[in-house]
């Protein structure tokens, strides 16, 4: 009768997963090229830095280095573009023929690759002070997000009508 039951319930929760799953992607496929350029965050900085270290970079300060990033809200901030980032991306596969797939599987590999070293720099950033080792993290977040906004340019190039909002978001 338990084991019948735990059955039950292990099958409503398989069903109810894969519902909401279901209407996740239905709502993710339904989005506009405007919707997702306007979920873009521009609030890091990324304008101001190229993502390569300079001379100065290596002789700031970790708090000077955390400022450059802007902190925990640049991080987040590249954090939530990288994601929608790589929604743009299926959107250009979508609705193009000629998406290079090899591009598309470096877009997802930069986009899981940020969110983990913005996870890990926030995560040491919310038990100790800022310091060099949370500002590696940081900085090759930042590193991978300017090379990932670049192969999203490299990706939206052939559908010219894409490429200006994104850069303008950028």
């Amino acid at each position: 009768m338990i084991f019948a039951l735990i059955q039950m319930v292990a099958i409503a929760a398989v069903a109810a997963y894969l519902s909401w799953r279901k209407a996740g992607a239905r709502r993710r496929n339904a989005q506009s090229w405007e919707s997702l350029v306007a979920r873009l965050r521009p609030d890091w900085g990324a304008r101001e830095w190229s993502g390569r270290f300079e001379e100065e970079d290596l002789r700031a300060t970790p708090e000077e280095k955390w400022r450059r990033i802007r902190g925990a809200q640049g991080l987040w901030a590249m954090y939530e573009n990288s994601c929608v980032m790589l929604e743009m991306a299926d959107f250009a596969a979508r609705n193009s023929d000629s998406v290079d797939r090899d591009l598309l599987a470096a877009l997802r590999s930069d986009a899981v690759q940020i969110r983990l070293c913005v996870l890990l720099a926030l995560g040491r950033y919310a038990v100790s002070q800022v310091n060099e080792s949370i500002c590696v993290n940081a900085f090759r977040a930042a590193a991978m997000y300017t090379e990932m906004a670049s192969r999203m340019t490299e990706l939206l190039q052939g559908n010219a009508g894409l490429l200006p909002e994104f850069v303008a978001a950028m």
